[in-house]
């Protein structure tokens, strides 16, 4: 099945450019210097033993960040059929409430949102956003969305999402694989166990902050180091910070090897 993965953001927690900073990336013409927080969009066309679609076109969302309203109306999104989040930092589920309009549709086509999330991000989720899943919440137009645990193999709408674990500094998130592509941000490192989810991909997405270290995120440098490893026909580096001018980094990287950029869309086999 033919797909696509839709790069809403590819900054950092604090985007790009930074408030407060007039450094050569953050006032620098090139849009693609422009970067909203870390969030994704994969969209199929589902269809049923080769004959016409019976049913819309389906659209997955990888972690609803603060930028999310501007990313969805720049991305013409109308409905969502699910959302993984990765984990529980503001930067990937302080949006969740945005998702409201969307919510109501799918609602009134046949029940909430799921939201797929770790118990851990389920708790946050569930402090940060009493209002819309406590038992008690009367809010009238709160998001129509229940949350669903991530399992290691989650199936929607004929696509399969597997579980990818990795490490944000202490803590262990997730990273999703679909079909010939993978989605891990936030990564600082990659347990052994988790390359073998990452074979024969056609696109890898992987966090590279900056070429200088941090405690729970990789530097370019490590990032080309699993790139190699895994051997992906094509990388796409995101959750980049306003260190990396995109043309000048670009030019420094391997044969394969790309920064992504807000609006980037990549054909995907789902």
């Amino acid at each position: 099945m033919n797909g696509s993965l839709t790069f809403l953001g590819t900054g950092t927690s604090m985007g790009v450019p930074t408030l407060g900073c007039a450094c050569q990336v953050c006032t620098s013409p090139d849009p693609r210097d422009r970067r909203l927080r870390p969030s994704a969009l994969i969209r199929w066309t589902e269809t049923d033993a080769g004959r016409a679609p019976a049913d819309p076109e389906r659209i997955v969302l990888i972690d609803t960040g603060p930028d999310f309203r501007e990313q969805a109306l720049r991305s013409g999104l109308t409905r969502v059929d699910a959302v993984f989040y990765t984990h529980s930092h503001a930067d990937h589920i302080l949006g969740l409430d945005d998702l409201r309009p969307l919510s109501f549709t799918a609602f009134r086509q046949g029940g909430p949102i799921p939201l797929y999330a770790t118990p851990e991000t389920t708790t946050v989720l569930e402090h940060i956003f009493a209002y819309t899943f406590s038992p008690e919440a009367t809010y009238p137009t709160r998001a129509r969305v229940r949350l669903e645990p991530i399992a290691e193999r989650n199936p929607i709408h004929g696509v399969d999402f597997l579980r990818v674990p990795v490490l944000h500094g202490e803590m262990e998130i997730v990273g999703f694989r679909f079909g010939s592509a993978a989605y891990l941000t936030d990564v600082s490192d990659i347990p052994e166990s988790s390359f073998a989810l990452l074979e024969g991909l056609d696109h890898l997405v992987l966090s590279a902050l900056r070429y200088k270290p941090h405690p729970s995120h990789a530097t370019v440098q490590q990032a080309l180091g699993w790139a190699d490893r895994i051997g992906a026909r094509h990388t796409w580096l995101t959750h980049i910070a306003h260190e990396l001018g995109h043309e000048a980094t670009n030019q420094t990287l391997p044969d394969g090897v790309a920064l992504a950029y807000d609006g980037l869309t990549v054909p995907v086999t789902l």
